[in-house]
């Protein structure tokens, strides 16, 4: 009894400590989007040379690069830098985290240049709403920007009194920044409401882009002398020797990038739930559970990047909490069926299936096919484990050779002369026997006998029957 209460109590503790991991991935939801510029890094000047800040973004504009952009932001005011240089390359993003950026850049002290580079690079989609808000938009020779309009945050097309709505909202907001820096407001406003696209010398003959700039030297010296507006006031730049500080992704922004791939934080999400679960099955393993509780932990941080669902984070909870149930019930199958078609749901909703429209980029959705996998895959696991746990309804129970109701009535053979007092061999062990009754001349090594009653390890044996008929076979065990 003592045994099983602490066998109960771990794996309560257990279930308790799964429970707070999956806790804790959830504060990390809900606090994600809520810290900003936590990677802020301060410099010295060392000399009175300008300082300029080059921050190089390569990929979707999402959560991680809206912080990222804030950091390179925080790093030039720190360094009292003359120029920030956003080198810019991107197919597109999310709407929240263009408005993000766009906030930071028109609230920046220090001047913002966005450079479209290197060549063949793009500033599509939201690229476009960055580029446009920037105090000066320069661009490598054989790039291009444009194509903004809005659809689905999965990809598809949107409805059509949807997409009047939301492109109208799009085509203010993009108004407002070219009005704000005085740039060609229609030819801005078609990117969003026509999907037009411009190269970079179109770009600069219809006033959406200032200049030219081949490479980034060549663009630091265009640069020198030029005037523009800073906090009402008018300042000329001067970077004539400059140093640069290049500002890139660092290892942590370069993991939750990683993780904030809805196809990885799914993954980590589903095998680490399964790693935990794991772990209760069988205590006392460890690495399903240390390592569950790392998946779990970082695939929550990762859909924290994300504009998730928390219908699809609660049917991802529902899941896990039914393959748990799957564990403690007769091996009906119900709940493991049910959890894989809960896990696949929960992906189908986490990121993409209720989203806001947003304009073109990566769309952030799990891949069906990993879905069709995963749900395969599980749900063949848990069948299995409620197939073998039908089957041990039907082994009959094991009953330990010592307990007295399996030895009464059970027949062995004498080992050591009974006169009375002897030894028997009985289920394949040696017990000390004796005569049960009258002894008479006892009872000779080989004679099979059977056990009458058991007082602990001494037996009360009787005689089957007697002779010499199995004495050659019996010894023969026994010398």
């Amino acid at each position: 009894m003592p045994n099983l209460l602490t066998h109960e109590v771990v794996r309560a503790v257990r279930v308790l400590a799964a429970v707070l991991i999956m806790l804790i991935g959830l504060l990390g939801i809900t606090t994600s989007f809520t810290s900003h510029s936590v990677y802020a890094q301060t410099f010295e000047s060392t000399d009175e040379r300008p300082h300029v800040v080059l921050i190089r973004l390569d990929g979707a504009i999402d959560g991680v690069s809206a912080r990222f952009i804030d950091r390179g932001i925080d790093t030039a005011i720190s360094q009292d830098s003359q120029l920030i240089v956003l080198m810019l390359d991107t197919p597109g993003g999310l709407l929240d985290a263009t408005r993000d950026v766009v906030e930071s850049i028109l609230a920046s002290k220090v001047p913002v240049v966005v450079y479209v580079a290197p060549d063949g690079a793009q500033a599509a989609s939201a690229g476009t709403f960055i580029g446009a808000a920037a105090h000066i938009l320069a661009m490598a020779p054989t790039t291009n920007l444009g194509a903004a309009s809005i659809i689905n945050s999965d990809g598809s097309e949107l409805t059509d009194t949807l997409s009047k709505k939301v492109s109208q909202d799009a085509a203010a907001f993009i108004r407002s920044i070219a009005e704000r820096r005085g740039r060609n407001v229609s030819a801005l406003e078609g990117t969003v409401l026509s999907a037009s696209a411009y190269s970079a010398s179109e770009a600069v003959e219809l006033g959406i882009a200032d200049l030219i700039a081949p490479d980034y030297e060549s663009l630091l010296s265009q640069l020198g002398g030029y005037e523009l507006v800073i906090n009402d006031s008018m300042i000329t730049l001067n970077l004539s020797g400059a140093d640069t500080t290049t500002i890139d992704l660092s290892l942590l922004e370069r993991l939750l990038a990683f993780i904030s791939n809805p196809n990885i934080a799914f993954l980590l999400v589903s095998l680490g739930g399964l790693g935990v679960i794991v772990e209760l099955w069988n205590p006392g393993l460890w690495v399903p559970g240390t390592m569950g509780a790392l998946f779990l932990i970082l695939g929550w941080a990762g859909v924290g990047q994300l504009p998730f669902s928390w219908a699809g984070v609660a049917l991802i909870l529902l899941s896990l909490l039914l393959f748990y149930l799957e564990t403690t019930a007769t091996g009906i199958g119900y709940f493991g069926v049910a959890g894989s078609i809960s896990l696949i749901l929960g992906g189908l909703f986490l990121v993409g299936f209720f989203g806001s429209p947003s304009i073109p980029g990566d769309a952030p959705m799990v891949s069906r096919w990993l879905l069709a996998v995963v749900g395969v895959i599980a749900g063949s696991v848990v069948l299995w484990f409620a197939a073998e746990l039908r089957k041990t309804k039907f082994i009959p129970p094991y009953l330990s050779p010592t307990l007295s109701v399996s030895l009464v009535g059970a027949t062995g053979v004498v080992s050591v002369d009974l006169t009375p007092l002897g030894q028997v061999f009985v289920n394949g062990e040696y017990w000390s026997g004796e005569i049960n009754g009258d002894p008479g001349d006892g009872v000779s090594v080989g004679t099979e006998v059977q056990v009458v009653s058991v007082d602990g390890i001494h037996l009360y044996v009787m005689p089957v029957r007697t002779g010499a008929c199995m004495n050659d076979v019996s010894n023969s065990n026994f010398e």
